[in-house]
């Protein structure tokens, strides 16, 4: 929906995401502590080196932004001073360990939205082009908004996206008053206003430094990946992207909730985003997940594994007595053939093959109208369809053939 603050929400992640350690003077914004992925200003000693820490940074794609704009080009300004040809950076080396936003999404060229989502999927953005060839690290989040009512994007780019959330508005009087508060007192004293919320800016970001140090440890059970496939093959999406997604993000979740044990809680809520714009839906309908058939699911699971429990417990002790009474039943039954036996069956009785005879078709004239057929007309009239010179008495005059022949 639009003024629902979309992208007031994507700019505020840059106080909510932990800082980052760059080295001073890099463009491409590349880790002190990084044995491999440098750039090559950085592995050629150009820059000082010095570590500093700064804020995440987000930058923003204009929807008219050009390739070379996007990617990098030649320096014109370099090859004009000095006559060499020198790479300049473009917003994906900027945007490097961040976070790149495009507003309005569906409305950016669909090449700029491929070579975006390639350079995200493989980590490296490669440029050849005008006489360079360089390659530098590209490790950052895509994000983008987008309103549906003004074009939707091809589904081959919905599902490179990972995950998809529907904003809408509220038309609780209390929350819309709250919101109008908030804003006038903003205005009033932005420096206040952060100061306010600081505390709980802090703790979210220690919150989520935490669920990063948690998430290698977060372990998905088997039962737990057949509930993903499960869910993916019902819902009928293509591709196997989907179940990725569903797989990391209910790992994040329960990281974020301080677990180490994905549970079907987390698989529901995770597939609420990856599943959201992946479902297959019929012309010009809106994207809307349908829950009800998620929620099933989820319950039979749960109701499943809670049946689980007791019937292993009971089996595990009278594992033993059901071997032994198995065993001697064994021994005193006889062995029996169960395969399926041989069947012999006779040869059928050979029958000659007719031969097939098309008959050609003839070349006689008919009295029947049609211009795929020679036709001979008893009459005078019909379609008039071309004129030739007479080799007799002619019995019908072509009077605009005879016209230009005089």
């Amino acid at each position: 929906k639009k003024g629902t603050a979309k992208s007031t929400a994507v700019r505020s992640l840059a106080a909510l995401l932990p800082e980052v350690e760059v080295l001073q003077g890099c463009p491409y914004s590349c880790s002190p502590g990084a044995l491999q992925g440098l750039c090559h200003l950085c592995e050629g000693g150009v820059g000082d080196g010095q570590p500093i820490s700064r804020q995440v940074r987000i930058v923003d794609l204009p929807v008219g932004a050009t390739e070379d704009r996007l990617v990098g080009s030649l320096d014109i300004e370099q090859a004009i001073k000095s006559g060499n040809r020198s790479f300049e950076p473009g917003l994906i080396a900027t945007t490097h360990r961040g976070i790149l936003y495009v507003d309005e999404v569906n409305l950016l060229n669909d090449h700029l939205v491929d070579v975006l989502l390639d350079a995200a999927a493989m980590g490296r953005n490669y440029v050849e082009r005008e006489g360079i060839s360089v390659s530098h690290a590209a490790d950052f989040i895509l994000v983008g908004t987008m309103n549906p009512e003004e074009g939707d994007l091809r589904p081959q780019l919905l599902d490179r996206f990972g995950l998809a959330v529907e904003v809408d508005g509220t038309f609780a009087p209390e929350e819309r008053r709250e919101v109008v508060r908030r804003r006038i007192a903003y205005e009033a004293d932005p420096y206040a206003f952060m100061e306010q919320w600081q505390d709980s800016e802090e703790e979210e970001r220690g919150r989520i430094q935490a669920s990063r140090q948690l998430l290698p440890q977060v372990q998905v059970g088997d039962d737990i990946l057949e509930l993903i496939t499960d869910i993916c093959a019902e819902y009928q999406v293509d591709g196997m992207r989907a179940d990725i997604v569903m797989y990391k993000a209910s790992s994040t979740i329960a990281a974020y909730e301080g677990r180490t044990q994905v549970s079907p809680e987390d698989v529901r809520e995770a597939a609420q985003m990856a599943l959201l714009h992946r479902q297959r839906r019929q012309p010009f309908q809106q994207p809307h997940l349908v829950t009800e058939q998620l929620d099933t699911m989820v319950e039979q699971f749960q109701n499943q594994s809670s049946q689980r429990e007791p019937s292993d417990q009971g089996s595990n002790s009278n594992q033993d007595q059901d071997d032994g009474e198995s065993d001697q039943s064994n021994r005193d039954e006889p062995p029996e053939d169960s395969g399926p036996q041989d069947q012999l069956f006779e040869v059928g009785t050979p029958f000659s093959i007719r031969s097939l005879q098309v008959q050609p078709p003839d070349r006689r004239a008919r009295t029947s109208g049609g211009r795929r057929a020679n036709t001979i007309s008893g009459t005078a009239t019909g379609h008039y369809i071309g004129a030739k010179i007479p080799e007799a008495k002619a019995s019908d005059l072509a009077l605009d053939a005879t016209l230009r022949a005089a």
